[in-house]
């Protein structure tokens, strides 16, 4: 779901908000570090052998640093942003791993549990704000229910990802398919049949978290399992190049809408 606003309210987004406009390559890039955080935590979990609670101390130390650094900024700045998104999606997956494989967390319960916290959050963001639209996003508290909710869409499609998977034996290309045609709807019922756009955006959000481990899954794995064997290395080398080329060209096109947009600017009054 892309944005198409006026000049004045672009200005308004692009000079005080947080987060970026939602355009296709803000989907590309989303879909891609969450592959990359998929592999990347299979990385550091299996390949190098820390085990899931080093690799969910190590990331999270990591995330914390990342979103500190994300809070202090002013305005929306794509480096820091993206390296937030990469590292909370990798927190997202643990948490929920961390349930599964060590708490003993039925997947269906997780699942319910995260989306009654994500729909509380929703509530009480509304509540508090009147608007859960990511436009707006020009607070502190506002940014605060935003990452919020983004860990817990994380944590709730890794939980429905995997419960959908187990319990249909999909394989890595089919569940792919499945959950782009998923997003292929939401996509459909926003552009023809005008269906609320805040809504919209967070369902493709949370569909967007399977869609990403079941593209590192199908890419990373061996032929022999289902996959193309590039392996969790090859894997988040490939998405990483696509990412970091996208953000670089978000920032120079950000750089240039905003010099850009400096002319809608009232001027200074000056003194004679």
């Amino acid at each position: 779901m892309t944005s198409a606003l006026a000049p004045s309210t672009r200005l308004s987004d692009l000079l005080l908000s947080k987060v970026p406009q939602v355009t296709v390559a803000f989907w590309i890039v989303k879909v891609f570090s969450t592959t990359v955080g998929e592999t990347a935590a299979d990385y550091l979990n299996d390949t190098l052998g820390l085990g899931l609670t080093l690799t969910t101390v190590f990331v999270g130390a990591l995330f914390l640093i990342a979103l500190l650094v994300q809070f202090a900024t002013r305005r929306y700045i794509p480096v820091a942003y993206w390296v937030t998104v990469v590292l909370i999606s990798v927190v997202g997956t643990l948490v929920t791993d961390n349930l599964t494989d060590v708490a003993g967390v039925p997947l269906w319960v997780s699942t319910s549990v995260f989306a009654a916290l994500l729909a509380a959050t929703f509530v009480i963001w509304f509540a508090r704000e009147g608007t859960l639209s990511i436009h707006s996003i020009v607070s502190r508290p506002r940014e605060a229910f935003y990452w919020l909710a983004i860990l817990l869409t994380f944590a709730l499609g890794t939980a429905a990802g995997d419960l959908i998977s187990e319990a249909l034996g999909l394989g890595y290309l089919v569940a792919a398919i499945l959950f782009a045609a998923v997003i292929g709807v939401i996509a459909i019922a926003f552009f023809v049949f005008r269906a609320d756009a805040v809504v919209c955006f967070w369902a493709a959000y949370v569909m967007t978290r399977p869609l990403g481990a079941s593209l590192g899954d199908l890419t990373s794995q061996a032929p022999e399992d289902g996959g193309l064997g590039w392996g969790t290395t090859g894997t988040s080398i490939v998405y990483s190049v696509v990412i970091v080329g996208l953000v670089i060209f978000m920032t120079v096109r950000l750089a240039a809408e905003r010099r850009r947009l400096d002319g809608f600017e009232p001027a200074a009054p000056t003194s004679a």
